[in-house]
């Protein structure tokens, strides 16, 4: 039988009117036969503040999308609200524009309307492009996954989610925006080549009516290409800087609906997104890396361990965490945005986005971070007496079903649930 070290911070004799334990909470992830061969991490602690329990606690784990919520806080904690793009007016009819790092441009999932109609319906766009573009795919990101698209490319000015919709047809797929399409015979249903635009489908697999999304190659003038199509105007690149010109921010005021997509819906396209408008906004272009290092040195007097933090998504191998880490975000975050826009942003159990899979949950709100043969689910419940609970349950490195492991996370937090009320 594994042997599980427990890490528990008694500041009373008591833990929220209910004493846990070590033996207890050794019993109880022993019951849960999934967990026996996984390395299993857990962290719990009021929200406001006070003693955490943990199992575990302080010992570094794969985070996958839980990487998420310091995205989070990061985008909470350097703006009010986002700005779309930078613009400036020449003679009042050439729109100048320069990018962001904003995602919401014709998006597929997404609709920013008021950003799509004010580009629309200038007569002669001139694009700025940014002097240094970030690494169109993020550090430990799997080579083989750059035709997926939790994978679609970073860019500053991401057009259509950097994605092409492709809509399966009698005749085989329509492509939007059209891209080089040839039929094959290799055992795929659509697939993009690895360094151009040009994709391959296969016409006897996949049904009449599947829609799939899959990632384009991005540049500043497929950028320009595509905004030309869409606008059906002038639009120019223009790579001189205009510091004459009197540049002025463009709001839409869509935080919420980013947030949702963030959190809710796991986008990874949406999270790169957001790290490359944190970094800009700090004045580092968009060197993601750069606003990662900005974020945890700011947050070193709270943060209990170093971070290993290397992207906005989670689709880095390379991120690690600790449970009780975790906890000490979901604080901050709780603290910064309030309980309503929690409710508002996060999954809720049962109802909404990636937690619909954990319905025999009750009252929590919590992001899921799946990696092959990682699960993990961080977040917070209020229990029927009105208590807040900020918790993390970290799975890693099992060979179990997910659903199994989801199982087990369930049964866990259950357990959690009638002995901290």
């Amino acid at each position: 039988m594994r042997t599980f070290y427990i890490i528990i911070f008694l500041w009373t004799p008591f833990i929220w009117g209910q004493r846990l334990t070590e033996r207890r909470l050794t019993r109880q992830v022993e019951k849960i036969a999934v967990f026996q061969q996984a390395f299993v991490g857990l962290a719990v602690a009021p929200i406001e503040g006070g003693p955490l329990v943990g199992l575990e606690a302080d010992h570094y784990m794969t985070p996958a999308s839980n990487t998420k919520l310091l995205t989070f806080l990061g985008a909470l904690q350097t703006f009010d609200s986002l700005p779309t793009l930078d613009y400036a007016l020449e003679n009042d009819s050439i729109f100048h524009f320069r990018p962001t790092g904003y995602p919401l441009l014709f998006h597929p999932f997404y609709q920013d309307s008021i950003l799509d109609d004010f580009l629309l319906k200038q007569k002669l766009l001139n694009y700025h492009p940014w002097k240094r573009s970030p690494e169109p795919l993020g550090p430990g990101w799997s080579w083989d996954d750059y035709s997926y698209y939790y994978a679609a490319e970073r860019s500053p000015f991401p057009i259509y989610g950097n994605a092409v919709q492709a809509l399966r047809g009698e005749e085989g797929f329509e492509l939007f925006p059209a891209f080089p399409l040839e039929a094959t015979n290799a055992d795929l249903r659509l697939r993009r080549a690895l360094a151009t635009n040009r994709f391959f489908y296969n016409p006897y697999q996949g049904k009449v009516g599947d829609t799939l999304y899959h990632p384009f190659k991005t540049s500043d003038t497929l950028f320009v290409r595509l905004l030309r199509q869409a606008s059906k105007g002038d639009v120019l690149l223009d790579s001189t800087d205009r510091s004459d010109l009197k540049w002025k921010p463009f709001f839409t005021n869509q935080e919420e609906q980013l947030y949702k997509g963030l959190l809710q819906n796991s986008d990874n396209g949406i999270a790169e997104a957001l790290m490359l408008m944190i970094a800009k906004a700090q004045g580092k272009g968009f060197a993601a890396e750069s606003a990662i290092d900005s974020l945890t040195s700011s947050w070193r007097p709270w943060l209990p361990d170093p971070i290993e933090w290397v992207d906005g998504s989670g689709v880095s191998r390379y991120n690690m965490i600790t449970p009780k880490t975790l906890v000490a975000v979901l604080q901050q975050i709780y603290f910064t945005a309030g309980w309503e826009k929690i409710q508002a942003f996060f999954p809720q159990s049962g109802t909404s986005g990636t937690l619909k899979s954990y319905a025999n949950l009750k009252g929590v709100y919590a992001k899921t971070g799946n990696l092959r043969h990682n699960h993990n689910l961080s977040g917070y419940w209020e229990s029927e007496k009105g208590n807040r609970y900020a918790f993390s349950i970290m799975v890693n490195h099992f060979t179990s079903p997910t659903s199994e492991i989801r199982e087990g996370i369930t049964t866990l937090l259950q357990w959690l649930q009638q002995n901290l009320r």
